[in-house]
């Protein structure tokens, strides 16, 4: 088990997403992400023009003082994609001190670690694994066109927990994406929930000096963010 993980930003917010929006929240952000999704907006943990030319690794022990030092109600650890990591050791140190812990992950990579709650954000270009479906608590759809709701949710085999419709931040005004979440919900009903970013609206985040500024949304598969 490495005794250390690559961290990108670790910072105090709140959750913006999902059924615990509001929430305060610790965020433990990694480095590293073999899927690459073209608009994804932390392409700062992977993308060769905004990796620095030094990586900070830090112990799971001083990340888990780090995140008992605040006032949050769980700590979420988040990437780029963190199960390409072992997480056991930094979920061993987080639940020693009475921590919660949230993941967020595509799904598609084993998840090792023991957490209070899983989100599952399903990829097309990397699919999430059989078992990681079983394990979420909530989905987050990423829906960057209209027909990327019934793409993902024929796929998605567990129907009694929330399903949440995101617009791709890039596309939040497009009225194509947002009517299209707004009719699936109308027409689907349960499990089904309109989603949206609102830590972005509130600047959240970068209420905290730690957190670092995110690599340009450009939506250029050929550039790869």
């Amino acid at each position: 088990m490495p005794s250390s993980l690559p961290v990108h930003e670790r910072f105090d917010t709140f959750q913006g997403e999902g059924c615990h929006t509001g929430s305060a929240a610790h965020f433990i952000r990694l480095f590293g992400c073999p899927i690459h999704c073209p608009w994804c907006d932390s392409a700062g943990t992977w993308h060769q023009d905004y990796r620095p030319g030094e990586i900070e690794r830090i112990q799971p022990e001083a990340l888990a003082l780090e995140a008992s030092r605040t006032r949050a109600e769980f700590t979420v650890i988040t990437g780029g994609e963190p199960c390409i990591h072992d997480l056991r050791a930094l979920t061993e140190a987080l639940h020693a001190i009475g921590q919660k812990i949230h993941l967020e992950t595509s799904g598609a990579f084993p998840i090792r670690g023991e957490f209070d709650w899983i989100t599952l954000s399903p990829k097309r270009w990397q699919l999430p694994l059989a078992e990681n479906i079983e394990l979420a608590h909530e989905f987050k759809i990423i829906v960057d066109r209209p027909d990327a709701i019934g793409e993902y949710c024929q796929r998605l085999t567990r129907k009694h927990i929330p399903v949440w419709l995101h617009p791709e931040w890039s596309q939040h005004n497009n009225s194509a994406i947002l009517n299209a979440i707004t009719g699936w919900v109308k027409k689907q009903g349960a499990p089904y929930r309109a989603g949206w970013q609102i830590h972005k609206n509130y600047d959240a985040d970068r209420c905290d000096s730690r957190s670092l500024p995110p690599a340009p949304l450009g939506g250029n598969p050929d550039i790869g963010f």
